[in-house]
């Protein structure tokens, strides 16, 4: 037994443990797996809004494709139908990088200058795209809190095997208002879910975010 599992996983309630699993499912999984996770969703009350902003996120870490195939999926498991196009805001690049810019800090703590400097250093446009689109107009929507965000990110990093950004968002988690167990908790939600060997090597990488 390794050492990451010496002590019981705390167990997540139900409509948080199947959300982060769809997170899962959507990032590395087959549209039948989408499917499954969908109605597994539905069966432990996760709400509507939840599904959805977690379906509408997975366009930044498992791209367009993978989302526009979740979200069919989820339309034709629940019936829910989409929102009316007046309900959403009107788009505005002001609004999107000064929200980026608030909810990358948070996420990135003390680390969030050095990102910034490091992202500018790869490519200038690389560092915009990520406050503005991906901490801007996805990661700052309403519908579903920060930590729940982040959380489900952790999930789609540890599904398509992304380590370096699994590390940065182990992090986030914490920053953006998670206990350390209900991250274990995610970790443990994922089992069966997940390849065996991404697991094992999240719970080593958590370990060393904790310090043991």
């Amino acid at each position: 037994m390794s050492p990451q599992r010496s002590t019981p996983v705390p167990a997540l309630p139900a409509d948080l443990a199947a959300l982060v699993r769809l997170s899962a499912v959507i990032a590395a999984g087959s549209e039948p797996e989408i499917r499954t996770a969908c109605q597994e969703a539905i069966d432990a009350d996760v709400p509507t809004p939840w599904v959805e902003e977690c379906i509408l996120q997975s366009y930044l870490m498992a791209g367009f494709p993978r989302s526009l195939n979740a979200m069919r999926e989820w339309r034709k498991v629940s019936g829910s139908p989409a929102p009316a196009r007046e309900d959403i805001p009107e788009p505005s690049l002001w609004r999107w990088r000064t929200q980026g810019e608030q909810t990358c800090e948070i996420v990135y703590g003390k680390f969030y200058q050095k990102l910034r400097e490091n992202i500018t250093h790869l490519h200038p446009s690389l560092d915009e795209w990520m406050i503005v689109e991906g901490y801007g107009k996805i990661l700052s929507r309403q519908g579903m809190e920060l930590r729940l965000r982040e959380l489900c990110i952790v999930a789609a990093c540890v599904a398509m095997g992304q380590d370096r950004q699994l590390h940065s968002h182990l992090y986030g988690s914490l920053n953006a208002g998670s206990a350390s167990e209900e991250i274990a908790g995610v970790l443990g939600a994922l089992e069966g879910v997940v390849p065996a060997a991404h697991l094992l090597r999240a719970r080593l990488l958590f370990a060393r975010v904790l310090g043991k």
